[in-house]
């Protein structure tokens, strides 16, 4: 349970969310969904074997700054430390310069996350696997950087570590971030803190938006679908004063898929998804349960806000609640001023076949059945 939300496995809702399952091949993809308790040990697999392809191959280089007391001018010239330290007397001179030097932070964070794999992974051999790719890494020059062992540590480089790379790193880099994700919270003592996802619930809300957004852009992209997550629009506003715009608060939708078919422009179709961590009904008068209003208004601004005469798909876009079930599934539909609505839960209870046919579902033609 995280809260209310009955969960059977979030490692499941962790692989979704994972860059990483967007670079396996199907095979992989479709074991690690059907052994969710094994992503622990399927990252350590994937990312001890694209580090010893690496080293075979090379690690990555990159331009380093440094610094140093030199018997020749290289790079720039610190003429203050010169002067100071009286260098030109011992035939020295301060210099800045870069170097070429494969001790590059995003090697630095590989091998940070083998020491963290090492610790968590289940099978001895793969802990073995673990050790020997760090201890190689280290013999190359990369160096082992403490700041990585800590989260904030590690926040503060990600953004910098997805540049531009070969398949190659990007599948290594893609394992190493996930090896970060698998800390769990828990009520265990440990060494790190995290928030108690029963207590937090954006972390909770966050890691579900992300993981539907990650499964649609995997699984529907081969049919020509595009993703957009998190995607920020401006509120439409004609003849305001001067300082409103600046005012008005962006609107974000958590997923926004877009099917555009050149050939066959009448199967162009887009969905607005919002995602939520809390159960679809509240209590209405007379015990009854209903549809949470202020959600209903959140998914209806969305839609009636964004239509253009530009966009076809903008007025006609099917706008779409996604909640996890809490005591029982939920699928309703309905057409609201020309836009069509859906109410719908997927049990993360249920096994990862049920989740994935699920999610499917509640974006078919058909509503609710399985694609």
């Amino acid at each position: 349970m995280v809260g209310r939300i009955p969960v059977r496995n979030l490692w499941l809702l962790m692989l979704y969310a994972s860059r990483l399952y967007r670079e396996l091949r199907p095979a992989q993809r479709a074991s690690a969904e059907e052994n969710p308790d094994e992503i622990a040990d399927l990252a350590a697999e994937i990312l001890t074997h694209a580090v010893d392809l690496r080293l075979r191959r090379n690690l990555s280089f990159a331009f380093q700054s440094t610094s140093g007391d030199l018997r020749r001018v290289r790079g720039s010239i610190d003429l203050l430390r010169t002067e100071r330290r009286q260098l030109l007397r011992r035939g020295r001179v301060a210099c800045r310069f870069e170097v070429l030097t494969v001790d590059t932070q995003r090697n630095r964070f590989v091998r940070a996350a083998l020491q963290h794999l090492a610790r968590v992974v289940r099978r001895g051999e793969l802990v073995s696997r673990c050790t020997a790719a760090d201890a190689r890494l280290e013999r190359a020059g990369v160096s082992s950087d403490p700041a990585l062992g800590h989260p904030r540590g590690r926040q503060a480089v990600v953004a910098e570590l997805r540049g531009r790379m070969d398949p190659e790193d990007r599948r290594m880099m893609a394992a190493a971030e996930l090896s970060f994700s698998l800390a769990l919270p828990t009520e265990s003592v440990g060494g790190t803190y995290l928030a108690s996802p029963d207590r937090d619930e954006i972390w909770a809300r966050r890691l579900f938006e992300a993981a539907v957004g990650g499964f649609y852009d995997v699984v529907l992209s081969p049919d020509g679908w595009t993703t957009r997550p998190g995607s920020q629009y401006s509120w439409p506003v004609e003849h305001g004063t001067p300082g409103l715009r600046e005012l008005m608060p962006k609107m974000e939708m958590d997923i926004v898929l877009d099917l555009r078919d050149a050939e066959h422009p009448s199967r162009d179709r887009r969905f607005v998804i919002d995602t939520k961590f809390t159960s679809i009904l509240t209590s209405g008068r007379f015990r009854r349960e209903v549809l949470r209003s202020g959600y209903i208004y959140q998914i209806y601004s969305y839609l009636r806000s964004q239509e253009t005469a530009s966009d076809p798909l903008s007025r006609r876009a099917t706008g779409m609640l996604l909640h996890p079930a809490v005591e029982g599934d939920v699928y309703e539909s309905g057409v609201i001023q020309g836009h069509e609505v859906r109410f719908a839960t997927v049990n993360l209870a249920a096994s990862s076949r049920a989740i994935r046919e699920r999610l499917l579902s509640v974006v078919s033609e058909e509503g609710a059945v399985a694609r």
